[in-house]
């Protein structure tokens, strides 16, 4: 499974929601301006988040986007299901070799795995603590 932009495009946005949560909402351009991103590419992959209920909008002056809910109770996974539709490697449902089917379930569940047990605070926390180590999944 190959994440296009969208899916990590919509982690870079809600990366940021989680950073300011709770302080005040903020705006694409503001998100788009700090990550050097398309701002209307951005106002793309926000609706389907608030359609999901991952984000909320805040009318008016200095309206913008929160996140709906704490950041440690987001995964990766919600959001990149969201994005990029169901996680799968390959489309192996019709595969009749039994052990290419396993490996490909195998795959799939592993995946699944690392993506539902990193929250979005754990991506933000990483992140902020300036590491240049890369962030280290055992699958």
């Amino acid at each position: 499974m190959k994440i296009s932009t969208k899916g990590r495009y919509g982690l870079t946005i809600m990366m940021e929601l989680g950073r300011s949560s709770g302080e005040r909402p903020l705006s694409l351009k503001s998100i788009a301006k700090t990550n050097d991103l398309s701002e209307h590419y951005l106002e793309q992959l926000v609706s389907p988040l608030r359609n999901a209920g991952l984000v909320k909008s805040i009318r008016g002056a200095y309206g913008g986007y929160m996140l709906s809910k704490p950041a440690a109770q987001i995964t990766a996974g919600d959001i990149i299901r969201v994005l990029e539709g169901p996680i799968s490697p390959v489309e192996f449902e019709e595969e009749e070799d039994p052990a290419k089917r396993d490996l490909w379930l195998r795959i799939r569940n592993s995946i699944t795995e690392v993506l539902d047990s990193t929250s979005l605070e754990d991506l933000i926390e990483f992140k902020d603590s300036g590491s240049d180590e890369y962030y280290m999944f055992y699958i």
